[in-house]
């Protein structure tokens, strides 16, 4: 299959190699030189402009966007509006509002794909968790390369029409928070509790076999390994937010009661002010699956 990628950062050179490694021809291009070029390097086709990526990619364009949520995705839709027919398809891989996808795949004149993406840049080898929202035609067209991004055929489906599948990351996001909270409670606990634990060696067997082993509990042993039991340097201060907050705006419109996600949502915004081990730890695995900047002390 051929695709056209727009958006070259560290999420989208994934699914620039992904695609590459399971055969598909990529046309690749970003407002940064330097990206395009290392696209290039790793076999895909550069592109001097949106409009250069339209042309070289033909009728029936598969175009998968990658580019920072907000803005910069009406702005590319903008430019690609008038260069866009019934028959293509537009991904939107970011981690856009579900509402905003809904205003933007009423708006294109493509079939729109919101796709929820899962597993940050840390899923480079193992691929990527897809939960795609829009029409049925065009998530199986996209079926091949949505193989190749994720783990695989079972590393993603559609959820449902437009905007369901950024509905279902965020939902995925909030509950993301909650487990991040539980597991930094927890080894709270133990930090400050009656024993002296290396807690890299208790992560590790719970690792191994336990009821709450997890992704998120091998990132705690990594965390561990790198940072030392105390965390080292690590500040208390977690970054992020927005998604756990339209997850708890959501569940209020709702009426659904999503007391542990609410708690850790609070708990995030509250490490801007003191410090706790628990807030620290998920500083620190927010690095660990997405790569986020780790927030240090001066210490």
């Amino acid at each position: 299959m051929e695709l056209g990628v727009i958006g070259l950062g560290r999420m989208g050179q994934i699914v620039v190699n992904r695609s590459l490694d399971a055969g598909h021809d990529i046309v690749a291009f970003d407002l940064s030189d330097d990206a395009v070029a290392t696209a290039k390097a790793n076999g895909a086709t550069p592109a001097a402009s949106i409009e250069d990526l339209c042309d070289k990619l033909g009728e029936n364009k598969r175009i998968w966007l990658m580019v920072p949520a907000g803005d910069p995705v009406d702005s590319t839709l903008e430019t690609l509006d008038p260069l866009l027919t019934s028959d293509d398809v537009v991904v939107d891989g970011g981690n856009s509002h579900f509402e905003k996808s809904l205003a933007r795949a009423e708006a294109c004149p493509a079939a729109y794909l919101d796709c929820g993406t899962s597993g940050g840049p840390a899923s480079a080898k193992e691929g990527f968790s897809l939960m795609i929202g829009g029409p049925q035609w065009a998530y199986d067209e996209l079926v091949p390369v949505f193989d190749a991004v994720a783990t695989g055929p079972d590393g993603h489906d559609r959820m449902g029409p437009e905007g369901s599948g950024h509905y279902v990351k965020m939902v995925h996001n909030g509950v993301e928070y909650a487990l991040m909270q539980a597991y930094g409670e927890g080894f709270e606990l133990l930090a400050d509790g009656r024993y002296d634990l290396d807690l890299e060696a208790v992560a590790r067997t719970w690792n191994n076999g336990a009821v709450i082993r997890s992704w998120l509990l091998e990132l705690c042993q990594e965390a561990f390994e790198n940072e030392g039991n105390d965390l080292g340097d690590v500040a208390d201060h977690i970054a992020g937010g927005s998604t756990g907050t339209w997850t708890v705006e959501e569940a209020l419109e709702q009426e659904v009661p999503v007391p542990l996600i609410y708690q850790a949502l609070a708990e995030r915004f509250d490490s801007r002010n003191e410090g706790r081990f628990s807030r620290r730890l998920a500083n620190r695995l927010r690095y660990g699956f997405g790569r986020h900047e780790v927030a240090r002390t001066d210490k």
